[in-house]
């Protein structure tokens, strides 16, 4: 799982963003996790917190609401000039929607050791067989957004 050295320093307030996203997850009991599409001129285009619970939906990803709300907004199903920032290494299905997507980036925060598909358990973003490969940047604001799982986990144990 390597980390690449030039993180650009507004990976780091898109996080920010991000971060607020999956603390409004919080409100209605799902997983706190958040994302935020970004265009190419820093502007949000798309922001989602997972919503499984709340929408009975198991595809109601932070990922997928994000990328679904910058499509609408932009009136197109490519993405290929956004970045997609979320609080936790994306799954096989948000990862296969941001190469559906055509991103060109995604950033993430922590690490999910059982259910990645970012680098971790399964590399669907850089697989050489598919048609499209992302650009991987992990580990951005790491600590904050694993202590927000980890604390989420913790009260409900």
């Amino acid at each position: 799982m390597p980390v690449p050295l030039d993180v650009p320093v507004q990976h780091h307030a898109w996080m920010g963003l991000a971060l607020a996203e999956a603390a409004a997850a919080l409100a209605h009991d799902d997983v706190p996790i958040g994302a935020v599409v970004v265009g190419p001129g820093g502007t949000v285009l798309g922001a989602g917190h997972n919503r499984r619970e709340v929408d009975a939906d198991p595809t109601a990803h932070a990922e997928v609401l994000a990328i679904r709300a910058a499509a609408a907004r932009l009136g197109r199903w490519r993405l290929d000039d956004c970045t997609l920032v979320v609080t936790l290494e994306p799954c096989a299905m948000c990862a296969g929607a941001a190469v559906l997507a055509r991103l060109p980036r995604v950033v993430f925060g922590a690490w999910d050791e059982k259910a990645g598909a970012s680098g971790s358990v399964f590399e669907v973003l850089r697989e050489p067989r598919l048609n499209h490969w992302v650009q991987v940047y992990p580990r951005v604001r790491e600590a904050e957004c694993a202590a927000l799982l980890r604390d989420f986990f913790a009260a409900h144990r």
